[in-house]
Order: C-alpha cells, then structure tokens, then sequence
C-alpha cells in the first residue's frame, strides 16, 4: 500500500495526501527557484522532517524512561547550496522546558538526536547541526 498519494496543482503548486489518514500537505517552489514559496517547499519538508524526526523518537524515549519533554520546541534553518543544487546544511536547535534534566536523560535526549530514522537516511555528505538548549 502506498504512503502517500502527490497530484501536479500546476504553478509549482503540488498537493500530496497521507493514504491512512487523508491529511493533506500543500508544497510550493521556493521563491528563490521559480515559485510564490506560499507553503513548504519539497526542501523544507526534508529539512523539517529532520526535527520532527528527532523530537519524536526523544518523546518515545522520555516515556519509556519515565520523563516528559513535553513543551519542547525546535527551529529548523535549511542551507542550501549550488551547483548542484541541493540542502547542503541543516540547523537543528531543540529547546527544552524550563526543568532539570539529568545528565543521563541528556544523554538519552542526545542519542535520540544522533540517531533518528531521518537522520540515519540523509546522505552523510549533507551537514547536520544540531543543539540541544536545557533551560535553567
């Protein structure tokens, strides 16, 4: 069964539709390539997956090791690069609340950055920065 279905809306405008749940995500052009950049690009999809990716295994494991990460934020910076074309950079910086982590939990946080599914399928030619910001 397929993941998802894409349909061609014409002016660098595409609609793709999650089969299981029917949830629709519109994507542009960038501005800089061609499009309106009125939503994400195919690009900045990549790029945010990779954040999303990341906080979600973080929150499997918090659970699973009996913490919450509840409230954590990320902002996603997408670099890209020329000839060729590509996202050549991808900025990672994860906030956490305001609460007291242990430095085991860290290192659980950490690992979860390291290792996500996305992060383990981007090619390792593609850099990826990323921070993680405990507030005290």
């Amino acid at each position: 069964m397929a993941t998802s279905t894409i349909k061609y809306l014409g002016g660098l405008r595409l609609e793709a539709v999650h089969v299981k749940s029917g949830q629709k995500i519109l994507t542009d052009a960038p501005t800089d390539n061609q499009g309106k950049g009125e939503a994400f690009s195919p690009t900045d999809l990549m790029s945010t997956s990779l954040g999303l990716c990341m906080i979600t295994i973080m929150g499997i494991a918090a659970n699973t090791h009996g913490f919450s990460i509840e409230g954590t934020t990320a902002e996603v910076t997408k670099i890209m690069g020329t000839d060729p074309r590509r996202v050549k950079e991808i900025v990672v910086d994860v906030y956490f609340p305001k609460k007291e982590y242990t430095d085991k939990q860290k290192k659980i946080l950490q690992v979860c950055a390291d290792t996500c599914p996305v992060s383990l399928s981007l090619s390792e030619a593609l850099k990826k920065s990323v921070t993680l910001h405990y507030s005290k």
